[in-house]
């Protein structure tokens, strides 16, 4: 017989400020918020975006959690709907207050009401969607890469390419020559370059989010560049004095972000096992 993940030893986190921030977490949990991105971190990353699910365990650990803790959030560069749908966040007995702020926080979607906010789309979105495809195909980028329409922003991958990382190199300039002409930025991924509008971040998201519910603790776990910004945010609010913890989802193909994080976990599985070691701590405290 297995043990259930909440039977499982808490990671120690190998900074003293990833183990304060866990102690503060597990000391005031209604005072702290846990905030996690998707794709990467509750959904193991896939060949195709549009197949990608959360991990099986995920929404039972979040649900175990959620009702412990102030508040948990999904901060994804996704479309909130999608994530909601491809998370199968809706619905779920113990989530009724998750909140997930798609497209890096432009969009707002609170289980409570089922409704996804957002605001009208960039008009350098609109551009580059009619432009992408034969600017590919001019600079003979267009075997192997591929295009995903993300609503408020577009992705084009190189995951499908004979070498995905020669491919995203020479992608990377005139991509941001593009999305420069149109106003907009390129987020670096894992073999991913999304054009996207400027302004808002994971970092301005989560930062918004935390102020919003007063959170005097928070855990954000994550597994990609654009993670980079969050982790930058709990990094200032706790040279304010207010503790966080940074948790790394994976760590060979982001070593920036490995090196950053109090926390390595091996992929989503692992996650949401400590998510439910989390609640089952929480649940006998």
């Amino acid at each position: 017989m297995g043990s259930h993940p909440h039977d499982l030893p808490m990671p120690v986190p190998a900074t003293a400020a990833g183990r304060e921030g866990l102690e503060a977490l597990l000391r005031a949990p209604r005072s702290a918020v846990v905030a996690l991105d998707f794709d990467g971190t509750l959904a193991d990353i896939v060949p195709d975006p549009d197949q990608a699910r959360a991990h099986p365990d995920a929404v039972p650990a979040l649900a175990a959690l959620a009702p412990q803790v102030a508040a948990v959030a999904v901060v994804t560069g996704r479309p909130a709907g999608v994530a909601v749908r491809y998370g199968g966040f809706a619905g779920v007995p113990g989530l009724e207050h998750l909140v997930v702020l798609g497209h890096y926080g432009a969009e707002r979607w609170d289980a409570v009401t089922g409704i996804v906010h957002a605001p009208a789309e960039h008009p350098g979105v609109a551009a580059v969607r009619a432009e992408l495809p034969g600017f590919l195909d001019a600079i003979g980028a267009w075997r192997g890469t591929w295009i995903e329409e993300k609503g408020r922003a577009l992705a084009v991958h190189t995951r499908r390419a004979e070498d995905p990382e020669a491919a995203f190199s020479a992608l990377r300039e005139p991509l941001a020559e593009l999305a420069a002409r149109h106003g907009l930025m390129v987020e670096p991924g894992r073999a991913v370059l999304e054009l996207r509008p400027p302004g808002m971040d994971k970092g301005v998201a989560l930062t918004e989010f935390l102020e919003e519910r007063r959170a005097e603790a928070v855990l954000y776990a994550g597994d990609d560049l654009g993670d980079l910004a969050a982790f930058s945010a709990v990094e200032k609010r706790r040279a304010d004095g207010l503790p966080g913890l940074l948790v790394c989802s994976g760590s060979a193909e982001v070593p920036e972000l490995a090196a950053r994080a109090d926390l390595v976990l091996p992929g989503p599985g692992a996650v949401a096992a400590f998510l439910a070691t989390l609640a089952g701590a929480l649940r006998t405290a």
